[in-house]
């Protein structure tokens, strides 16, 4: 007799860039049938060569579909593409959106409110792990959902990550989780641009002194990442200044909505505004040493 998680074949998703690009490629590597839709035909025609199926039209990624990926800039965009566009009026009653964009818990609740109105439901499901989990397939995804329908997407969510964990039943607590990895991530890159700006400005050599704080008490998962490109005039781009300027303003929203100081998470958010401010905010991330460059005269 087939499950209920076997029922789960046929998957929509919208928003095919650098990180939901290889996410729908690896739901198709997996055996899924992923119709995609993203505004660029380009980004459709990647898809097709990873074994998926383009759609010209955003109503084709949901019609027929027994779920649908968003994995869209924000939580505005979500309410438009659902709403605004009527896309999920093309959903079958029943239907799973699974919303895996960073977005603000309490947004993130109103959308599944609405959602659930129209009989069909939401997974609050937003990942870290950036555009290289993305492409390996092994991102980190926190989900919040009901048990049982927890257990209908599970399959297809670890097509895309390898640590996926189940939060709570209700929407916004998923997002709640992403909001406090972003702010110690920010906090983390801001104060990794901080420290090599400092070595830089008194003349060590840069390469030497990420190698050896890289190894030591000091070292953070983000340092050894980003740091590289910190020395690095024009690194790839895996996640985009801008990315940090929209997170940790949830963070921020999150923290003012609880009545929560949140200082540290503040001052990273003004250094990655103050780059984004310059005209730099499609710069990969670890480029927020810039503003501690600013800070010291520098360009």
């Amino acid at each position: 007799m087939a499950t209920r998680e076997d029922s789960m074949k046929k998957i929509g998703f919208v928003g095919l860039g650098s990180m939901g690009l290889p996410m729908a490629g690896n739901l198709a590597r997996a055996g899924f049938a992923v119709t995609g839709f993203d505004l660029r035909p380009e980004a459709g025609a990647k898809l097709v060569e990873a074994g998926g199926t383009a759609a010209s039209r955003l109503a084709e990624a949901f019609a027929g579909q027994d779920a649908v990926v968003l994995m869209v800039v924000n939580a505005a965009q979500a309410e438009d593409i659902l709403f605004g566009e009527g896309a999920l009026a093309h959903l079958p009653a029943g239907g799973a959106v699974i919303l895996m964009a960073t977005c603000p818990p309490a947004s993130v609740a109103a959308l599944a409110r609405r959602v659930e109105a129209e009989g069909r439901c939401l997974v609050d499901a937003p990942v870290s792990g950036g555009v290289v989990g993305a492409e390996a397939g092994n991102l980190t995804i926190m989900v919040a959902a009901p048990t049982d329908l927890f257990a209908t997407v599970r399959p297809l969510l670890d097509a895309m990550g390898s640590k996926v964990v189940l939060l709570g039943e209700s929407a916004g607590q998923g997002a709640t989780a992403k909001a406090v990895n972003q702010l110690l991530c920010g906090v983390h890159l801001a104060v990794a641009a901080e420290a090599l700006s400092l070595a830089e400005k008194l003349g060590v050599d840069m390469e030497r002194m990420l190698d050896i704080v890289s190894g030591s008490a000091a070292s953070s998962w983000m340092l050894r990442d980003r740091g590289p490109r910190m020395l690095e005039a024009e690194p790839r781009v895996t996640s985009a200044v801008d990315i940090f300027v929209k997170d940790l303003s949830i963070v921020l929203e999150a923290g003012a909505s609880a009545k929560t100081a949140l200082p540290m998470a503040a001052l990273a958010y003004q250094q990655f505004l103050s780059v984004s401010g310059r005209g730099r905010g499609a710069e990969d991330d670890s480029q927020v040493i810039a503003a501690y460059r600013a800070l010291q005269g520098r360009t």
